[in-house]
């Protein structure tokens, strides 16, 4: 039971990977009210549910006997999956796709003892009901067709995970860039209003040398660091990162300025499309931005 070559075991990581897909897809769309291609990327399939198919499999092999131990694995391994993957990509992009923070009994907002009770009935049906018939599917394609079907698969959907992690990097940097636009303007109006009180005639020029201010050029900002860096790379290697990032997500627009219109359109139609098919992704540090981007991809894709 569940001894299968490599072939076979990557075939059934799409197989579970497009149920995800499947399910999400249907029970997204009913809650949205409209049709909803649920997921990271924009194929059908969904690599979460396709990893935990597999390791549904794996942890419940030891005790296949034993429904009670494989639903406890079933359990233990699905949410470890789901906290570790969930704390990843929102280390990586700053954003939460799923979020049980209005759940009961919930870790961090990653996982809650909903889904982990439903995990574990999910890996009791998969792997004393769906899997066996599965199985005998597996087992009479020729091995040879396999390898050639699942490799072209692996190409087709590596292409679009790469997209997709493309996008999530992009969407970062729009929130922190609209965060960042909130926060100035929010220090400008304070200043301004300061500025009006006590010496309105000098409106104009504070404001010009504030622009000034905010409108340093890359080549300048990179030269500083470097300058910093020779006199004391001890000291400052605390502090380049945070400048460095900053000065890498600014570099980004400047490069999406000159970048064909075509290529330009079709990265803005895949973030669109990323942000509609998560409707309950979530952000911590940018709740605001996030909320309000979702509300204008929403106005524009559905108007």
């Amino acid at each position: 039971m569940f001894n299968y070559q490599p072939s076979q075991w990557l075939f059934l990581f799409f197989f579970y990977s497009f149920f995800g897909w499947c399910f999400e897809s249907a029970y997204v769309s009913i809650m949205e009210k409209h049709l909803v291609n649920r997921g990271f990327m924009r194929g059908p399939f969904l690599p979460l549910y396709g990893s935990g198919g597999i390791m549904m499999l794996v942890v419940s092999k030891p005790y296949y006997d034993n429904l009670v131990l494989v639903f406890i694995a079933g359990c233990i391994g699905a949410t470890a999956l789901e906290y570790v993957v969930g704390v990843i990509m929102e280390a990586l992009f700053k954003v939460r796709y799923w979020d049980y923070s209005h759940k009961k009994f919930n870790f961090q907002g990653h996982v809650s003892l909903e889904s982990s009770i439903a995990w574990g009935i999910c890996t009791v049906i998969f792997t004393h009901y769906l899997q066996i018939p599965i199985e005998k599917i597996i087992l009479s394609i020729p091995y040879n067709f396999l390898t050639i079907f699942t490799a072209i698969l692996t190409f087709l959907v590596s292409c679009d995970f790469m997209l997709a992690f493309k996008t999530a990097l992009d969407l970062k940097d729009v929130l922190s860039y609209m965060d960042r636009a909130k926060t100035e303007m929010a220090k400008m109006q304070k200043r301004l209003d300061v500025i009006i009180a006590f010496k309105g005639e000098n409106v104009k020029e504070a404001v010009a040398n504030r622009v000034d201010a905010i409108s340093d050029s890359l080549e300048n900002s990179f030269k500083a660091i470097k300058e910093k860096m020779a006199l004391d790379p001890a000291a400052y290697v605390g502090n380049v990162r945070e400048e460095v990032t900053e000065l890498y997500a600014k570099y980004r627009v400047v490069m999406a300025r000159f970048t064909p219109a075509p290529v330009k359109n079709f990265f803005e139609w895949y973030r669109e499309r990323t942000i509609a098919g998560n409707p309950t992704m979530s952000s911590v540090t940018s709740k605001e931005s996030m909320e309000e981007l979702k509300e204008k991809t929403k106005k524009r894709l559905w108007r």
